[in-house]
C-alpha cells in the first residue's frame, strides 16, 4: 500500500512545466533542463524552480513529455 501512496504523491507533485534555457549558436537552437514550474493551486500563477540561474540566452516553460529521456538538451524546436 505505501507504494500506491508514493506513486501518487510522485503525480501530485511533477511539474506543470519544465524550464529550458534556450541559447542560439549559428542558426541550432540548444535547450537544457534547467528547472521546472508547479500552478499555485488558486490557478493565479506559478512557482518557478531554477536548479541553475541562466545569464543569457533565454527560458523555456514547456510541457513535460512522458517518453522523453531525462539527459536530453535539445527539446526539438529551432
Amino acid at each position: 500500500m505505501a507504494r500506491e501512496n508514493t506513486n501518487q504523491t510522485q503525480q501530485i507533485n511533477a511539474p506543470d512545466y519544465l524550464a529550458w534555457h534556450v541559447t542560439q549558436r549559428a542558426e541550432k537552437s540548444f535547450w537544457t533542463k534547467v528547472g521546472a514550474a508547479w500552478k499555485h493551486k488558486d490557478g493565479r500563477g506559478y512557482t518557478l524552480q531554477l536548479e541553475t540561474c541562466p545569464i543569457n540566452g533565454r527560458i523555456a516553460l514547456r510541457l513535460p513529455l512522458e517518453d522523453a529521456p531525462d539527459t536530453t538538451n535539445e527539446a526539438g524546436r529551432t
